[in-house]
């Protein structure tokens, strides 16, 4: 299209969930996205420019093998300046379709996984299930599962102007209801395809690859349209009856939750042991009591860091700010921020005991909520460009209960002690 306008790969833009997943941008649509997507999520693909010149991405065998295939003889390069954004499951998600009975649940786990239950009341598609436990498993498992239509459904969706592409040889075809062979001809002349005689009920496109295939390609489909929340996601997913409509439902309710939040708090767990504890902290921070305001390190990333400080009853900050109402003081949170985002610096360093951090710059402060005693404050800091002759740009958050409560931009400069 003149000036190749583009669409996002977002749930925001889907319109139309009937028998595929369609986004629209202006005058702009492309369908039948689903298993190009699901095998991107797969790769864990998140920086990708997709070109079409048609309305719809190709069939295939309707499956998401070619694609899966195709990426991996292409091959997928790092991107060493920019950090995997992830989606973390902090709290159950629950969606429910009423008209269909449609439901799924995600609950919080530390990597992404999906149970399938599928039920068409068929006498030949049986009630079915379908897991994925791990998406190196994707390619093997799941991949080359193919979309599946009833036979029943055939005369109906081409009077949608649907399934123009469809064979028996990109779909599993299911006979379960006896229909005249007249009736059979008549729809193998609407599709174009050779008439078919048929004599019992059954699958009347070649052999399964999977007894549970049906499950197994619905499963296929969930993870094309949770791509579409724009992040990889942590949570296992645990679909009932699922279709595009309530797979893209559930993909717009975490992508409303990603823009109620710049930045989604860090996953903390008391019960993991720290990357760096106070000891390890002191030896290459110069700070000491009352002003090392950091308790442990949780993480560190080539370009971000996770720390955690504990606010006590008995910091001596609080015996006159406030003596009736303790409040931790703004500017004492974002020196917080700024000592883990130093470690994160001098982490980079081989000798960091010989190097300090100091301000320069703080820019767009702003306090969200206060801090008392017994919070537990997390932050998350991280470099906004090239640390470059000693001077490191950082953009920090500090979150409480998930939450955040301070956030600010700063300006720091490395320097070898004397």
């Amino acid at each position: 299209m003149p000036g190749q306008p583009d669409i996002p790969a977002l749930a925001d833009y889907v319109v139309s969930t009937n028998r595929g997943t369609i986004l629209k941008r202006g005058e702009m649509q492309v369908s039948t996205i689903e298993h190009a997507m699901a095998a991107l999520f797969a790769w864990q693909v998140d920086n990708c420019l997709i070109e079409v010149d048609a309305p719809e991405f190709p069939i295939l065998d309707g499956s998401a093998r070619y694609y899966y295939e195709e990426i991996e003889k292409a091959g997928v390069e790092e991107q060493l300046k920019a950090e995997k954004d992830i989606y973390i499951v902090k709290k159950r998600i629950d969606y429910h379709d009423v008209e269909t009975n449609a439901k799924i649940t995600i609950l919080p786990d530390d990597h992404f996984s999906v149970d399938v239950y599928v039920d068409y009341n068929s006498p030949v598609l049986p009630a079915q299930y379908a897991t994925l436990e791990d998406l190196s498993d994707f390619g093997k498992e799941i991949a080359g599962c193919r979309t599946f239509v009833f036979v029943r459904e055939i005369e109906p969706l081409l009077s949608q102007n649907l399934i123009k592409g469809g064979d028996l040889e990109n779909a599993i075809v299911i006979y379960d209801k006896e229909m005249p062979q007249d009736e059979l001809n008549k729809l193998a002349d609407l599709m174009k395809h050779p008439r078919v005689k048929v004599d019992e009920l059954g699958i009347i496109s070649g052999d399964l690859k999977f007894k549970n295939e049906p499950a197994r390609h619905k499963l296929l489909d969930i993870i094309g349209d949770l791509a579409l929340a724009g992040k990889q996601i942590h949570g296992k997913v645990i679909a009932r009856f699922p279709g595009h409509k309530v797979n893209t439902e559930v993909a717009k309710l975490i992508r409303k939750e990603i823009k109620g939040q710049e930045v989604q708090s860090p996953l903390y767990d008391d019960t993991v042991p720290p990357l760096l504890d106070s000891n390890a902290i002191r030896k290459m921070l110069p700070h000491r009591w009352p002003f090392l305001m950091v308790d442990k390190i949780l993480e560190i990333r080539e370009r971000s860091i996770i720390g955690v400080k504990n606010i006590s009853s008995n910091e001596t900050v609080f015996m006159g700010h406030f003596p009736d109402e303790p409040v931790m003081p703004g500017v004492l949170l974002i020196e917080a921020m700024a000592q883990t985002g130093g470690l994160l610096v001098l982490s980079q360093l081989e000798d960091p005991e010989l190097y300090s951090t100091y301000f320069m710059k703080i820019d767009n402060v702003k306090f969200r909520q206060k801090v008392v005693p017994g919070d537990t404050v997390v932050f998350h800091v991280s470099l906004m460009d090239e640390i470059r002759r000693g001077i490191a740009t950082m953009k920090g958050y500090a979150f409480v209960g998930g939450v955040i409560a301070t956030e600010a931009e700063f300006m720091a400069q490395v320097i070898k002690n004397k």
